[in-house]
């Protein structure tokens, strides 16, 4: 789902949305998951030897769920042979393409479609979870739109208190976690992979109740909010 980084203009990028809207032209592989005023979030779910028809997103992440083998066709005519592997992310501008699935087993996704323009600036403030805690949390990319973290925490293990921006998370395996908020609330929440949250601004701690080690991807958005 990787494609060249094209900067254009949000609204630009709305009205191609609009324009050739996939879930639109393709209800059986492409389903919205949620939708707010920041994003729209798509589960792509394709038998193996299917076809997407050309269809266009605004500025995107992409986060493959399973193993996946596509060609893609671009509006220019372009073509490129794509392989992703679960867990894999990927940010892409504003683009239209079709693809058809060359592999031979089914596969998943998610796109996050970002519906507002870039705000830039940084993602988070002083308690920011990638530098307080970095043998859990890695930065998988950083732009003007989004910082993409990745949180690979230990069973029974926590993560301190931190902050994030409104975000998307995507679970990459099961998870039951303990949350403490910033004003002393806790909270907690089980997931299986592939399940996908949207949260608002935030100030929190974790802990790992499990006795597996838990996945997930948290997509910040420096989007401005509508």
């Amino acid at each position: 789902m990787r494609t060249a980084f094209l900067m254009l203009s949000s609204s630009l990028a709305v009205t191609v949305l609009c324009g050739q809207d996939i879930v639109k032209l393709a209800p059986d592989k492409a389903f919205v998951e949620f939708e707010n005023a920041q994003v729209r979030v798509l589960r792509f779910k394709e038998p193996a030897g299917s076809k997407l028809p050309m269809h266009s997103h605004p500025a995107y992440v992409a986060i493959g769920l399973t193993n996946d083998y596509a060609r893609y066709t671009y509006a220019d005519g372009r073509t490129a042979d794509e392989r992703t592997k679960p867990g894999a992310v990927s940010f892409s501008g504003p683009t239209t393409h079709a693809s058809a699935d060359l592999g031979n087993n089914p596969s998943q996704g998610i796109v996050i479609e970002l519906k507002t323009p870039a705000a830039g600036g940084s993602a988070t403030g002083s308690l920011d979870a990638a530098a307080t805690d970095p043998k859990h949390v890695k930065v998988e990319l950083d732009n003007d739109m989004v910082r993409v973290l990745r949180y690979t925490v230990g069973p029974h293990e926590t993560v301190p208190m931190h902050e994030h921006p409104a975000y998307v998370l995507v679970n990459l395996a099961s998870s039951q976690l303990k949350t403490t908020f910033g004003d002393g609330r806790t909270e907690e929440t089980s997931a299986g992979p592939g399940e996908v949250r949207f949260s608002g601004a935030v100030k929190h701690s974790n802990e790992n109740l499990s006795d597996h080690p838990s996945e997930v991807i948290v997509v910040e958005l420096k989007t401005s909010a509508l």
